[in-house]
C-alpha cells in the first residue's frame, strides 16, 4: 500500500472532472507530496498518465480494484 499526502474521491465521476479535480487538488499541494485518486471512469486511465506527463508531475502507480480505479501522483 502506498502512502498519500492526500485523498481524492472521483468515483462515479465522467471525464473529463476526474482530471479536474486532480489538478485543483494537486495545485494545493507542496512538491514531492503524493495524491490518491480514485476514480471509476476508465477513461482515466490514459488522461491521468498523460496529464501527469505534460503538468510535469509523476504517476507513481495504478491499479484496479473491483471497477475502482487507483493512482498515485507526485508533485513535480
Amino acid at each position: 500500500m502506498m502512502k498519500a499526502d492526500r485523498y481524492l474521491d472521483a468515483k462515479g465521476l465522467a471525464c473529463p472532472m476526474p482530471i479536474v479535480q486532480t489538478k485543483k487538488a494537486m495545485k494545493d499541494m507542496q512538491t514531492g507530496e503524493v495524491l490518491e485518486v480514485h476514480t471509476t471512469d476508465q477513461g482515466a486511465r490514459s488522461d491521468l498518465a498523460a496529464w501527469a506527463k505534460s503538468s510535469g508531475n509523476e504517476l507513481l502507480h495504478g491499479s484496479e480494484e473491483q471497477g475502482v480505479l487507483k493512482f498515485w501522483l507526485k508533485k513535480g
